[in-house]
């Protein structure tokens, strides 16, 4: 009886884990009438959706720095250039006795991100800046910074935005070593500019990174369209790290041994640790469908367009919702999902989908908030304790399906019971990895996506965005 007692509590519990247990495979997808969501459903609520220009966005501290020109048939054209400051290894820096410049490389490192032709052609100049912009306050996507014409180096070729690098590390006063260091691009830098401007000058001018950086102020990297090919893309560098920086290459009188020469590396980080990182990004709509859409802000069309890079988009707006209460009475959201579906044939290579977008909306003073369903808090906020965090709210794109999917379901019952008012509901992409989820424009992505609009009565294969409510009346 012991044993058979046990059997059946095993039994029991078994069971209970099993019903309760989530199919990890259907997150993200359209609701299935079948699945266990119960209660009736309406999926024929109209959505307004409108392309609009986003935000101007502060660039300094991005995670990553976009550097290109592309050329999309839907999108037109988008440019995107960084200004940085170099910094001092350390404070009073000492090239020792007699150097003599062997070479010197501006290293970028790759921030794992690249959008657009990986076989074209791309040549990479670098000029000084003008100015000290270390001491702006602030540095939008829209601010160009000035610069000398004379191109201090370039660089002209394939790009390798995934691919290791091996380097020759030099080790006084033993034999030379190759290492293998993060993918990155090596601009070549002139060898009388950086002996004038940074070898020769003035001890006092190495005392303290403040004084260096104003005297040396930094450089201008941009991408050479005359000398490029195709339609092009967008790179993206990781400032954020330790593996951007100036190398010299040098030789030097050994302190101990007279006569002896040693040739020695030193590396002039690049870091958003030490001092900013800007980013200028232009985008050009002239000629394109998305010229029209701003052109016409009252149209319904059937696609809208979504760009990063402070570019576009989408405001939707629910405007019949609060008829919809009224004619069904009081209701318990069980679940609510939007659906939006890309627009077929907008995502041909290289112009992918974006791999992810946010969902936001406006408060009364349009100021960008998370929805309910992903306020998780913060160190000032309690956040909703109805919401999931980012991932369970969803958003990524689906291969499948070609679909991006919100879980939205206390933002909607918020918005029934009057809780929360429609000031506007806001799509932007932004990149795919959870912690990089934000309601502000994303500079460290590049895919853009076409999505479908609201249909009354969509046709087989029509891509539609869509509100899915499964509801449960309350007597």
């Amino acid at each position: 009886m012991k044993f058979i007692k046990l059997d059946l509590l095993t039994l029991l519990i078994s069971l209970f884990l099993f019903a309760s247990c989530e199919n990890t495979s259907t997150i993200g997808l359209e609701v299935d009438p079948n699945s266990a969501v119960q209660g009736d459903l309406v999926d024929s609520i109209t959505i307004n959706s409108r392309t609009l220009l986003d935000d101007v966005t502060e660039t300094s501290q991005a995670l990553r720095h976009p550097l290109g020109y592309l050329k999309d048939p839907l999108f037109g054209t988008t440019e995107a250039s960084i200004a940085m400051v170099v910094n001092l290894p350390v404070n009073a820096y000492n090239f020792g006795s007699i150097p003599l410049l062997d070479s010197a490389v501006l290293v970028l490192n790759y921030g794992g991100e690249f959008y657009g032709d990986s076989t074209a052609t791309y040549s990479i100049d670098v000029h000084q800046l003008d100015d000290n912009i270390s001491l702006n306050g602030s540095f939008p996507s829209n601010k160009a910074y000035t610069h000398s014409s004379t191109v201090l180096g370039s660089k002209t070729g394939k790009i390798y935005p995934t691919t290791k690098y091996k380097v020759t590390d030099i080790v006084v006063g033993k034999a030379d070593t190759l290492r293998t260091v993060t993918p990155q691009l090596r601009i070549p830098i002139n060898k009388t500019f950086i002996e004038e401007n940074i070898i020769s000058i003035n001890a006092e001018n190495l005392k303290f990174n403040e004084n260096f950086v104003r005297y040396l102020r930094g450089f201008k990297v941009q991408l050479n369209k005359t000398n490029s090919t195709g339609n092009g893309g967008l790179m993206f560098f990781d400032f954020a790290g330790t593996n951007s920086s100036l190398v010299l290459y040098y030789k030097k009188q050994n302190n101990a041994t007279t006569g002896a020469i040693d040739t020695v590396s030193v590396s002039f980080p690049i870091t958003t640790a030490s001092n900013p990182i800007a980013s200028t990004i232009k985008h050009d709509y002239t000629g394109t469908a998305v010229a029209t859409q701003l052109a016409n802000p009252n149209t319904q069309y059937s696609t809208t367009f979504l760009q990063p890079l402070a570019g576009l988009r989408n405001k939707i707006t629910f405007p019949y919702l609060s008829k919809f209460s009224t004619n069904v009475g009081k209701i318990a959201i069980n679940k609510a999902e939007l659906v939006i579906d890309l627009s077929s044939g907008s995502d041909g290579i290289p112009y992918g989908a974006a791999p992810r977008l946010s969902l936001y909306r406006n408060d009364i003073a349009e100021r960008r908030q998370n929805l309910p369903d992903n306020n998780t808090g913060t160190q000032t906020s309690s956040g909703d304790p109805r919401a999931f965090g980012a991932t369970v709210f969803g958003g990524y794109f689906n291969t499948v399906t070609k679909q991006y999917v919100f879980v939205v379901t206390a933002y909607i019952q918020d918005l029934l019971d009057g809780k929360l008012t429609d000031y506007g509901t806001f799509l932007a992409p932004i990149p795919s990895t959870v912690s990089e989820f934000s309601v502000f424009p994303s500079i460290s992505t590049g895919a853009r996506s076409v999505v479908g609009s609201f249909k009354k009565t969509p046709a087989a294969g029509d891509n539609v965005m869509k509100l899915n409510i499964y509801y449960t009346k309350i007597k």
